[in-house]
């Protein structure tokens, strides 16, 4: 009886050991990334005073879309290195803003490469377990959601086409050839994502980007007040696939 018990013990042991370690076998990871891009430069806006946390800046007018690719690597089952590629497109318009009189307007097209950090602050219990998922309630499908937040370094490669009114007024400025550019960005926010499979998550990841410029929507007021440089956003729906890994540690297409 003891030895049976024993051995019950040691194999419930053992198996919560491999759950736990099955995370290393898929530790690379494809994803692919659509949504929304909303600029917040100097071109459109309103003034902060008529402006309550910056909701009235989230216009259809200011949108436009990117698309993201990425190849993520697991560091640990909480922590992940994430090499990142985006292509966007910003629209700033002064329509509707404060600044409506000026009628500048200006189209941006971003290429970003970009390395970036993920911790999970809640990670799901299902994740090599997700068909006891199946023919469960919203309670079970909430269980296998995992949130984090990220952060990272990273490069704008941008080009501006401006409109007649902002050509006029001159947006060639040092620092800037032939309205191109290139700076330094931060990336910061969260995301969270939803196990469909063992192969494939869904999810959803918002983030910003702090520029080292204040150029990428071509225009600079030169005021002293303004110190702030250009700011954008992307809202991403995504689609994960994960990769199997080799005995050496690197992902497998097979």
């Amino acid at each position: 009886m003891k030895r049976s018990l024993l051995v019950v013990i040691i194999l419930c042991f053992a198996v919560q050991l491999s759950d736990a370690q099955l995370w290393k076998l898929r530790r690379w990871e494809a994803q692919f990334g659509i949504g929304p891009s909303f600029a917040f430069p100097d071109i459109g806006g309103y003034t902060q005073g008529d402006n309550i946390l910056g909701f009235k800046d989230l216009s259809y007018r200011q949108t436009r879309f990117d698309l993201n690719g990425s190849l993520r690597y697991r560091l640990g089952r909480t922590a992940n290195m994430k090499l990142s590629f985006t292509y966007a497109m910003l629209h700033a318009t002064d329509v509707r803003g404060s600044n409506e009189g000026r009628e500048y307007e200006s189209v941006t097209s971003l290429f970003e490469p970009a390395v970036i950090f993920e911790y999970y602050f809640v990670k799901n219990k299902y994740e090599s377990s997700y068909l006891f998922l199946k023919g469960k309630g919203l309670w079970a499908l909430l269980s296998s959601l995992d949130f984090y937040a990220f952060t990272g370094l990273g490069g704008a490669s941008f080009s501006v086409s401006p409109n007649d009114a902002l050509v006029q007024r001159g947006i060639t400025e040092p620092g800037s050839t032939e309205n191109k550019g290139f700076s330094l960005v931060v990336p910061g926010g969260i995301g969270a994502t939803l196990i469909y499979n063992p192969n494939i998550n869904f999810g959803v990841e918002f983030g910003g980007r702090w520029a080292n410029t204040d150029f990428i929507d071509g225009f600079n007021p030169d005021i002293p007040a303004n110190k702030a440089n250009d700011k954008y956003y992307f809202l991403n729906f995504t689609v994960t696939y994960k990769l199997k890994t080799t005995a050496k540690g690197w992902p497998s297409l097979r």
